[in-house]
């Protein structure tokens, strides 16, 4: 049966007939040494590809060779099935013939990994270690090197994004999860690049090059996206460094918008992203933004600012102060807005706001205008408050919007409640330009009149108006409102610490007291301490007539804290 078998096998491949041929020719050549052939020999050229061997067929390995009446012939080594091997017997030019053996090898294509971004990118996923697998999936087809780094080291995943791998950062959670294992199969990567993970890594990944770096406590990663034509948004809960590693290989910017907003960091980042935006040639959110960041950015793609730009009112960036002539359109004797109509009293006001940009802060003329105003009697609806007409007060409206000009509508309340007159003035409160006030001053309880006592408001009653006004600004997509409480009392607001600051809201304090500059001095420094950490700022107010002396701009800029709110009476 063995010669059997080998038989099959030559008469499968005669191939190793020939080729047995003619090394026996050229070994008879060489051992008669006959010297030069005197006519040509034709020359023979034959291609073959070998399968592989066959099994035996009576139990036992089947050696290589050819085996016949009980003797083996040496085995043959056939060529390789990706292999095409050529044996050529040439014309000899010596007593010595020649063979001329020829191997061509298959040779994959090189891969083409660059990445690519789909339209509508969206990732989905909060959780970081899920978020940079699923962007892997959406931007690499395939990578040359992988970024590798555990999620909860943030110094080592800036270690290995700061060393740009060819390729996504990954990152790991407690241990190597399936769907990771998943991806860097997918990907199939030549290396991979790692930090923070110490020895045992070698061992996880024994099928893969691995690069170690060690933990660079200092590592950051720059990235300036006022240089790109396109930009990614993305809220802080995303893969932030994956991310930016996509965005650097595709050729874009990335934002990272605060959900904060209310923090000096993303006043500043708004302000620049509405730059950015305008000058980008396309914008794209990627993943969920904060409920704050959602709203601002809305603002910013709508257009509509401050007067004097920006979508909030106190950004760290570019620091702004308001300087206002406080008073009512239709009589001097309630303060110097009265003094003239709208025109003259915007060019008189730029006057006087000038000096408070001595400290190279943006000034904003504002008109602070009284909607609602104290009366001695009860009136017809019996609340000791006369409310103005929206016709007065339409024209003072519409030239602030016309001159760049600020506007805060100030309410002297009585016996009702502050959110019953602000509701009066709600046309007016979805314009971007236009801010509110409450001074609890006027604020009576039931059976009290004014000027028989000073009156008395408490935070609740405060933040009702505030959430009501905070829904407005959402609801028309507006830039951040002002928003300004009265006092020089603390017996004026009971229960302050409970005072909400909502995003949409910038919330001032002002102490409108009059009198000695010594004395205001002292109500200042009484009201503002230690309040660094409750949300609002804080505003001034100068008396023409009341105040003696009355501060100069120079003075007012030398408290602490320094006031972004001035108005003058």
């Amino acid at each position: 049966m063995k010669a059997a078998s080998a038989r099959r096998s030559v008469t499968r491949h005669p191939m190793l007939a020939m080729l047995g041929i003619v090394v026996l020719a050229i070994s008879c050549s060489n051992a008669i040494n006959t010297g030069s052939v005197d006519s040509a020999t034709p020359t023979a050229e034959t291609t073959a590809t070998a399968p592989p061997p066959e099994p035996s067929t009576t139990g036992g390995a089947v050696s290589a060779g050819v085996e016949t009446s009980g003797a083996t012939t040496p085995p043959v080594t056939q060529p390789e099935l990706t292999s095409s091997t050529t044996v050529t017997p040439t014309t000899p030019t010596s007593a010595t013939s020649r063979i001329s053996t020829t191997t061509t090898t298959t040779i994959q294509p090189a891969r083409d990994c660059t990445p690519s971004s789909p339209p509508d990118l969206r990732i989905t996923h909060a959780d970081p270690v899920i978020g940079a697998i699923e962007l892997s999936k959406l931007i690499y087809p395939c990578a040359n090197e992988v970024g590798l780094a555990p999620a909860g080291n943030p110094a080592a995943v800036a270690t290995v994004a700061a060393s740009d791998p060819d390729g996504p950062l990954l990152l790991v959670g407690n241990w190597f999860s399936g769907r990771l294992i998943s991806e860097l199969r997918r990907l199939a990567p030549d290396r991979v690049v790692t930090s923070g993970f110490g020895p045992v890594i070698h061992t996880t990944l024994f099928d893969h090059q691995v690069s170690v770096l060690d933990v660079d406590p200092a590592a950051t990663v720059a990235h300036d996206p006022s240089t790109y034509d396109h930009l990614w948004l993305t809220g802080p809960t995303a893969a932030v460094l994956p991310l930016q590693v996509a965005a650097e290989d595709l050729g874009i910017g990335l934002l990272v918008l605060d959900s904060d907003s209310t923090s000096t960091s993303a006043g500043s980042q708004m302000n620049m992203v509405s730059d950015l935006i305008a000058s980008a040639a396309s914008v794209e959110v990627i993943s969920p933004l904060g409920d704050e960041a959602a709203w601002l950015l809305q603002v910013v793609e709508k257009g509509v600012e401050i007067p004097g730009g920006g979508i909030l009112m106190f950004p760290d960036s570019e620091p702004r102060r308001l300087v206002a002539f406080y008073g009512h359109p239709l009589t001097s004797r309630l303060g110097v807005l009265g003094e003239q109509n709208p025109e003259r009293g915007i060019t008189r006001l730029k006057q006087v706001a000038a000096p408070y940009g001595a400290d190279g802060v943006r000034v904003l003329p504002t008109f602070e205008i009284i909607a609602t105003v104290a009366s001695a009697s009860a009136g017809r609806d019996g609340d000791y408050s006369a409310e103005t007409s929206r016709d007065v007060l339409r024209p003072w409206i519409e030239a602030a919007a016309e001159n760049d000009v600020y506007v805060v509508l100030d309410l002297q309340p009585g016996r009702t409640d502050f959110l019953t007159q602000a509701k009066i003035y709600e046309e007016f409160l979805r314009l971007p330009h236009v801010g509110l006030a409450l001074d609890p001053e006027w604020r009576l309880k039931p059976n009290q009149v004014h000027l028989t006592q000073i009156g008395t408001v408490d935070a609740a009653e405060i933040n009702q108006v505030a959430r009501w006004l905070a829904e407005i600004v959402r609801e028309e997509v507006l830039p951040q409102k002002l928003f300004i409480v009265h006092q020089f009392r603390f017996s004026m607001i009971t229960n302050r610490d409970r005072l909400e600051t909502p995003d949409e809201l910038a919330v001032v304090i002002q102490m409108d007291g009059q009198g000695s500059l010594g004395s205001k001095y002292t109500t200042w420094n009484v009201l503002t301490k230690g309040t660094e950490d409750q949300g609002f700022r804080w505003g001034w107010k100068n008396f023409y007539d009341e105040d003696s002396p009355t501060a100069t701009p120079a003075q007012v800029l030398e408290l602490t804290p320094v006031p972004v709110f001035v108005s003058y009476q």
